[in-house]
């Protein structure tokens, strides 16, 4: 097989694509983050606005989390709990001001109930002595 010639230039371009597909991809990332974050934050007011002032009950959020799993079977996120949040989020951010970053303003993880934090440990022997030491508890 014959070593294929890279022309000058050609792996320094390829960096620098890369770069550039990858700040893309992040860019993306963090608008659809954000989109989320509003949208969450206006369900989240409308089932706030309807219990307060048309007094539906808790149970309309059970009812709206099946509703719209049976029109988005695809989509993750509207759980009756997550509504909850949702709901949660709108009463104690009523005017959505936040910093730079949206999602590093949210209250859920004060609850301890959004967010999977992974802690990474870059020493091989601590982590597999807290595995042993969680498999045991």
């Amino acid at each position: 097989m014959a070593s294929e010639l890279i022309p000058s230039g050609y792996l320094e371009w390829l960096e620098a694509l890369k770069a550039r597909i990858q700040a893309a991809r992040s860019r993306a990332a963090l608008a659809v983050n954000s989109e989320l974050i509003r949208l969450y934050h206006q369900i989240g007011c409308d089932i706030l606005q309807r219990q307060t002032q048309r007094g539906w009950g808790a149970k309309v959020i059970e009812r709206v989390a099946r509703d719209l799993k049976a029109t988005f079977p695809d989509m993750k996120g509207f759980s009756t709990t997550n509504l909850k949040y949702m709901r949660y989020f709108a009463e104690h951010c009523p005017d959505m001001q936040f910093g730079q970053q949206p999602a590093d303003q949210l209250p859920w993880p004060e609850n301890g109930a959004c967010f999977v934090v992974t802690v990474y440990r870059p020493d091989p022997q601590l982590w597999a002595e807290d595995y042993k030491t969680r498999r045991q508890s």
